[in-house]
């Protein structure tokens, strides 16, 4: 892949690979950009081991998973995110807390539920391309899928009691 080519690539895919990450950090946009230049800097330094034919959205998701998820491990998360929900702004314009909710119980799920659900609903993978960004079995993603739906409508529709 050339210079030019891995340009493009990371354009086309940039703000969806920042949204993912965001996602995956239940809103904490600063650590979802850390993530992402990280994950470009991975990506660039090993771009040789990208396959020509090979779809570059799916390799820069797996470096971002793996990128998040190495930081989840050495991460000390300072304040859970529950201390925020009770948090509101009177001027509904402030897109700081429109997905308020849903990161509150995206953070509920576990890790490998909300890459599954992130990926599957957001980015629109299929369950074959998500086990190999996650290094799960098709079948694990299944069960991902299924106990995370199912946690996040119990989440959500507590908020909503």
């Amino acid at each position: 892949m050339t210079r030019q080519q891995f340009i493009e690539y990371v354009e086309a895919n940039q703000r969806a690979v920042r949204r993912f990450l965001t996602a995956l950090c239940c809103g904490d946009t600063a650590l979802a950009d850390d993530l992402a230049q990280d994950t470009f800097v991975k990506a660039y330094i090993s771009c040789d081991s990208f396959r020509e034919g090979a779809k570059f959205s799916a390799w820069i998701y797996r470096i971002a998973y793996n990128t998040f998820v190495s930081c989840k491990r050495s991460y000390r998360w300072s304040e859970p995110i529950t201390e925020a929900a009770g948090l509101d702004s009177d001027d509904r314009s402030d897109k700081a807390f429109e997905y308020q909710e849903l990161y509150a119980a995206l953070d509920r799920l576990t890790e490998k539920e909300r890459s599954a659900i992130l990926l599957h609903y957001m980015q629109g993978y299929a369950i074959n391309e998500i086990a190999d960004i996650t290094g799960s079995s098709s079948e694990a993603v299944r069960q991902q899928l299924s106990r995370g739906r199912a946690h996040l409508r119990e989440c959500l529709n507590l908020n909503q009691q």
